[in-house]
């Protein structure tokens, strides 16, 4: 990998860097906290943050080359301080392969589609099993996540590309151009176009028109699942945008973020292409589809760490909470958790010894 990346374009090693930074800056600022804090007297309670042991990136390679997705895989995790890393992908470019070489990746494996899936969740005589698994992929790829996904702990099931604009304003030719780019990830991308105005809509179909000719796969999409919605009035736009929760969504300005509850990614105004999302600003393109938006955001930092609560009480603090938990026990009719409780308000009052050395007193 060494070889590769001092092989390609200096441009592209600049670019790449950026963009790792970019996404390590956002990465950082998007990891929770550790924290302690006394509740009660006598109660301490707090949580700590702690990151996955190993994980597994799927970094696809059918159509495009996708050395954005190996960033955008391995970067949280690497924030998150996962130890192990393992990276497949079927036919990694030259410029996946620099990538992962920047990132410092030891273990990277030339083996794609559902195959791949069982070898990061079950565990091969060269691959060991992971904990998770995260990235995009094909049909193939989506079907086996589904299937180990009660063995190996999974990201979400990402399907096509999806892109939303809702607005009322607008250059034709640029929201048409956000549109086309979306569309050409995949034939069975969804492009869609939402406002109240009849005019704008014509326009902007006649652009995606015109911007698609030369490309097979974005007219595929378009003439498939390209659709220009004309709402009644501001307020159905913005429902039907919700109601869609798209994977990418446009909108005219930030006073816009007030309405947006569903969504995986959020562009706001004109200077905001939704392919720099793809590459540089910083958040996650691994987003989710299928309105999934609805209940979840894209792949992040917290994906990679799970939360250990953590409650510690001295003896003021069971004397104070310890009757009424025990009573919620016995509401439950659970009677070994009452008396797990009222054994240590019994030792509380008579003044025992605790097992940290310290001397009970209530």
């Amino acid at each position: 990998m060494a070889q590769v990346w001092n092989a390609v374009d200096p441009a592209l090693r600049a670019a790449l860097k950026t963009a790792a930074g970019q996404i390590r800056a956002f990465a950082k600022l998007q990891l929770p906290k550790s924290w302690s804090k006394s509740s009660k007297a006598g109660l301490r309670v707090g949580q700590l943050v702690r990151p996955l042991d190993s994980v597994g990136c799927y970094v696809p390679s059918g159509r495009h080359p996708l050395p954005s997705t190996l960033l955008m895989t391995v970067i949280p995790a690497q924030v998150a301080g996962v130890k192990r890393i393992a990276v497949v992908s079927p036919k990694p470019a030259h410029e996946t392969l620099a990538a992962a070489h920047l990132l410092g990746i030891a273990e990277l494996y030339c083996v794609g589609g559902a195959h791949a899936i069982a070898a990061l969740a079950y565990g091969t005589s060269m691959i060991a099993r992971v904990d998770k698994i995260v990235g995009p992929g094909n049909l193939y790829v989506t079907a086996a996540k589904r299937l180990v996904a009660f063995d190996c702990a999974i990201d979400m099931l990402a399907g096509p590309t999806e892109i939303v604009v809702t607005s009322e304003r607008g250059d034709p030719s640029e929201i048409a151009a956000d549109l086309v780019a979306q569309a050409e990830h995949d034939p069975k991308a969804v492009a869609i176009f939402v406002t109240t105005r009849t005019e704008l809509a014509g326009e902007v179909v006649a652009e995606t028109r015109k911007l698609s000719r030369g490309n097979a796969v974005a007219r595929e999409a378009l003439g498939r699942n390209g659709i220009a919605i004309v709402a009644a009035d501001i307020e159905e736009a913005h429902a039907i945008t919700n109601r869609l929760a798209p994977e990418h969504l446009t909108v005219a300005s930030a006073e816009d973020l007030n309405w947006v509850s569903n969504s995986g990614s959020v562009f706001v105004g004109g200077w905001s292409a939704q392919p720099m999302g793809d590459y540089i600003s910083g958040p996650n393109h691994t987003l989710p589809t299928g309105g999934m938006a609805r209940v979840r955001g894209g792949l992040s930092v917290n994906d990679f760490v799970k939360l250990v609560t953590v409650q510690e009480y001295v003896a003021q603090g069971i004397c104070a909470l310890g009757p009424q938990a025990a009573l919620l026990a016995e509401a439950e009719g659970l009677s070994a958790h009452a008396e797990a409780i009222r054994m240590r308000l019994r030792n509380a009052s008579r003044g025992r010894v605790s097992v940290r050395g310290r001397r009970a007193s209530a």
